[in-house]
């Protein structure tokens, strides 16, 4: 994989200069927030154990992808809830096998904030990254799982929530809960307890920058007047001797919201082709959440198909030196059509700690799925003290480790370009089209996808079409 986006990092190293210059694009946004999640999951369960007292509970799980998206198991967080047999009672985890491997499933027992008749714990399962991901339709197999009492007596599981004695062969078990990134996939807690409820209201305060793009196009005073540059200085990323047509970002009315539009073309040549940026002026923004309603293309607005199109929402700052350790970038990209090795579509998430252009080092942590993302997307990336976390319609796409976090703020940013001509050789004309709906950055605070949908929502409803509270560095 790192070889093949070297392209891609090359093509950051430009854009990082272009803005230590102040030579900035401007950010999209997406549309209407709260879009349904593209699916889901299901845990499967049943019992080798079924006695009203046991040595060890035996739980033994599948976890099934209903989505249309992969999933990676390291966002899933399982949880079978249970009563202690005392206050004091302590308990162990064991795997007995697992079609994924124990290695890769860890047990973590803990307690609920508002204890019912039939539970007052559970044991939290979740998967290393070793585990790998689940693809549409796929299960996890076989998760033959135990617990027992620390002092091995014997424990009383017949008044246990998540406990079912009939349960002698794998059926849907909604007493068992299921978390993607944070967010209730799956299941009904005792009493509706705990984590697995999201919070859906959203902070009423705290620095944050809200645009709806309501602009009457690229020349609107008011996109300098509130923080953005539409991108007209050459240079990279994309293809060589291409221009950033500044007159190609234009904006206009779809079902009641202002909506961006990025339009990139080509006739083959690097003299004919035109592509697009949208970015903030101000390197400000750092810990948070970022979120933006943004419609990927896979097919062109006109003429013959097949570009090497990379369509973005993501923040930068500048690259100071080859490796800095104060470099960052957290880049949501979509390839309608391949390219950086790829044969077809594919999304890629990526959280950057720094890089050399030449020669090539890069370190990096990515998340992709390869399917096709034609049409509107809530796109949400989360960065707190210990992790980058991505969400796509609601649902985790990928957690990346503390080494990936900013030491410094960025800019955030919307464009689409060229990687290359090689992906359709044909002279004839044509155009690809991104749009954006809105952006959204909560200075600080993380907000879960459904708190983020509730503050677009709120903004809306108040007719607020551009906040920016966000204080400068």
């Amino acid at each position: 994989m790192r070889t093949l986006r070297r392209s891609r990092i090359r093509a950051a190293a430009t854009a990082a200069v272009t803005l230590a210059l102040g030579c900035t694009a401007l950010a999209a946004l997406p549309s209407t927030a709260g879009a349904a999640a593209a699916g889901g999951l299901v845990v499967q369960y049943r019992t080798s154990a079924s006695g009203a007292t046991a040595d060890q509970s035996e739980p033994w799980l599948k976890v099934r992808n209903t989505g249309s998206a992969s999933v990676p198991l390291s966002g899933v967080k399982v949880r079978y809830y249970f009563k202690g047999d005392s206050a004091s009672a302590a308990y162990r985890f064991a795997c007995s096998w697992a079609v994924k491997g124990c290695a890769n499933i860890t047990g973590t027992f803990k307690t609920l904030p508002d204890p019912t008749a039939t539970a007052d714990r559970y044991l939290e399962i979740g998967f290393t990254s070793g585990a790998g991901s689940l693809a549409p339709g796929a299960d996890t197999g076989d998760m033959q799982l135990r617990f027992h009492r620390a002092d091995w007596q014997r424990l009383g599981q017949s008044d246990d929530y998540s406990f079912g004695a009939e349960r002698s062969t794998y059926g849907d078990w909604p007493r068992i809960t299921a978390q993607l990134g944070g967010v209730a996939a799956w299941g009904e807690a005792p009493g509706g307890d705990g984590p697995t409820d999201p919070p859906t209201d959203p902070p009423s305060d705290g620095p944050r920058l809200f645009d709806d793009f309501n602009y009457s196009g690229h020349t609107d005073p008011r996109i300098a007047a509130n923080g953005w540059s539409v991108r007209s200085n050459s240079g990279g990323p994309g293809v060589p001797g291409a221009v950033w047509a500044p007159e190609n970002v234009t904006f206009s009315s779809q079902s009641g919201n202002s909506v961006m539009n990025l339009e990139t073309s080509t006739a083959g040549t690097g003299a004919s082709t035109e592509q697009t940026e949208i970015l903030t002026r101000s390197m400000k923004f750092r810990n948070g959440t970022y979120a933006a309603r943004v419609k990927f293309s896979d097919a062109p607005r006109s003429g013959p198909d097949g570009d090497h199109l990379v369509q973005t929402f993501f923040t930068i700052n500048d690259l100071k030196a080859p490796m800095a350790d104060d470099y960052a970038e957290y880049d949501f990209e979509y390839l309608p059509n391949g390219g950086w090795g790829e044969p077809a579509n594919i999304l890629y998430t990526t959280s950057w700690e720094t890089y050399r252009p030449d020669p090539w080092e890069a370190v990096n942590q990515h998340s992709e799925v390869r399917q096709s993302y034609a049409g509107w997307h809530d796109l949400v990336v989360t960065v707190d003290d210990s992790a980058i976390t991505y969400y796509v319609d609601g649902q985790h796409f990928g957690t990346h480790g503390a080494a990936y976090l900013p030491e410094r703020p960025m800019s955030i940013n919307f464009n689409q370009w060229l990687i290359d001509l090689a992906g359709q050789s044909s002279t004839a004309p044509r155009s690809y089209d991104q749009q954006v709906d809105y952006v959204l950055h909560v200075k600080d605070q993380v907000l879960s996808p459904a708190q983020v949908s509730a503050l677009v929502s709120g903004y809306r409803a108040a007719g607020t079409t551009f906040q920016d509270t966000v204080p400068a560095v």
